[in-house]
């Protein structure tokens, strides 16, 4: 499948800091791509690069075919929500739908985005009075006006309530049926397992791991933390003879493991716990998650082993 967004050995410096050092990835049409990283990894100055915001050191970038050189054609198929929204306090979302369509060579309706964003009730509201999921909605709203083919989310759901972030996983997950490019960047790991077809993790300007979300985890070869809670301490010596327990921690009733076989484990620990007569009380099971692998590929010490990381999609 070729690639509707293109950047290739991405390199900018500020000063003596390097910011996005040699960072290359493509992403296909219809794909929401993750880019990850602790804050100043070099996330956003890469989405400024790709907006045309900054200008790059050196490297290529291309968006559905038009080059950075005319960031204007490339501007003209792309839209963005970035983490803040500079409007003026008065203006409406009608008022500002119309005013951003104005700068593209096509634009869909004022009217048309309301609906589609569930503005329709807000749309002569000033945008001081907005809350924050109706700011995020129009931020949505506005980054749709051209019709682009790419979306570019920076930070989408920060300051969100549970609520209105799901309805933003929706909005987000229909424009990929609609078979439009999203690349964004979140904090919230769940949020990019669950919305991502591919990840790139970003640390002090590289990237040091790529791959779909269960490669990046399977690749970490982290085995299920296991937490369990009893009624009554067990033993110090509970776990003899039990194999395939690592990194055993007791604390009164609170019991926690990894092992490459829970299920087993915890088969004959039962016995034990019957045999004693201590009830469990509670049982958590917990796979390596998508958090564990950002802090594992973001470690300091683990930098140059993690830059010949990537993990093929």
């Amino acid at each position: 499948m070729s690639a509707r967004v293109h950047v290739h050995d991405l390199w900018k410096t500020y000063g003596g800091a390097q910011a996005a050092c040699g960072v290359t990835f493509d992403i296909a049409a219809g794909e929401i791509f993750g880019l990850l990283g602790p804050n100043g990894a070099g996330k956003t100055t890469t989405i400024e690069c790709m907006l045309g915001l900054r200008r790059p050191d050196r490297g290529e970038i291309r968006i559905g075919g038009a080059e950075a050189r005319r960031p204007r054609d490339m501007q003209q198929r792309m839209g963005a929500a970035l983490q803040t929204n500079a409007l003026q306090d008065k203006i409406t979302p009608r008022e500002a739908l119309r005013l951003f369509g104005s700068f593209y060579r096509e634009a869909d309706p004022p009217d048309a985005l309301l609906q589609r964003f569930g503005l329709e009730d807000q749309a002569h509201a000033s945008f001081h009075t907005l809350s924050g999921g109706q700011r995020r909605r129009l931020a949505l709203a506005l980054a749709f006006v051209n019709r682009p083919d790419v979306v570019l989310l920076d930070e989408p759901t920060t300051g969100l309530d549970p609520r209105s972030r799901r309805d933003l996983h929706r909005r987000i997950l229909d424009m990929k049926k609609e078979g439009r490019t999203v690349l964004l960047t979140t904090h919230y790991m769940e949020e990019a397992e669950t919305l991502c077809d591919r990840v790139a993790i970003m640390h002090r300007g590289r990237l040091v791991a790529q791959g779909a979300p269960r490669d990046l985890m399977a690749r970490l070869g982290a085995a299920p933390s296991v937490r369990l809670e009893t009624s009554a301490p067990l033993p110090p010596n509970a776990f003899a003879g039990v194999e395939d327990v690592r990194d055993p921690e007791q604390a009164g009733c609170t019991i926690r493991f990894r092992s490459e076989q829970p299920h087993r484990v915890l088969a004959g620990l039962a016995e034990r716990l019957e045999t004693a007569g201590v009830d469990l009380v509670e049982l958590h099971v917990r796979r390596a998650t998508l958090e564990d692998a950002l802090v594992e590929w973001t470690k300091d010490e683990g930098d140059a082993a993690g830059e010949s990381g990537e993990v093929s999609p």
